[in-house]
């Protein structure tokens, strides 16, 4: 029993935790399939921890079986990585030798000429699929090691040509 409520809540909370992210992200109707799947499996754990609430075991099966449901529906979304990010990249390479090499990689690079405290400077922005983002972070790290980074994942992308390449599927052939 108590193996038994601790595979149900891994599998429930891994779902759960699936479907919040997936619901951030913007993925609704998915979300609502995965939480349609998480209920039922919910109701099944809880049950029968609630039919056997005598047996202290099957209470500490279900919290650990909680716990590395986060643990585990977080892994698996990092390796689904749905959605974008934006890389902002600040080098002291000035012209555009790695804009150039970024761009012929397949990334859409924005780039412009800044000022830092050591003098000029040059700024870019980076949007990519999450799945390419450690990819992106080793070419930048082999183009210039010194440049300095800074992710974050964007809520809303419109227009722009490398929009358009996604949506067709082009990018990173």
């Amino acid at each position: 029993m108590v193996l038994i409520i601790f595979s149900i809540n891994i599998v429930y909370v891994t779902f759960f935790t699936l479907r919040m992210i997936m619901t951030l992200k913007g993925y609704r109707y998915l979300a609502a399939a995965v939480s349609m799947v998480e209920v039922v499996i919910y109701i099944v754990g809880l049950g029968l921890v609630l039919d056997n609430l005598d047996q202290i075991q099957n209470l500490v099966a279900y919290a650990l079986g909680y716990g590395s449901g986060v643990v585990i529906g977080s892994k698996i979304e990092e390796k689904m990585a749905l959605g974008y990010i934006t890389v902002n990249v600040i080098t002291s390479e000035a012209g555009e030798y790695l804009p150039k090499q970024l761009r012929e990689k397949g990334y859409g690079v924005t780039d412009w000429n800044t000022n830092g405290r050591d003098g000029d400077r040059q700024s870019m922005q980076i949007l990519t699929p999450r799945k390419m983002e450690l990819k992106l972070y080793k070419a930048i790290q082999e183009l210039d090691p010194k440049a300095f980074i800074i992710a974050y994942e964007p809520k809303t992308i419109h227009g722009g040509f490398w929009v358009k390449s996604v949506k067709r599927g082009n990018l990173f052939k």
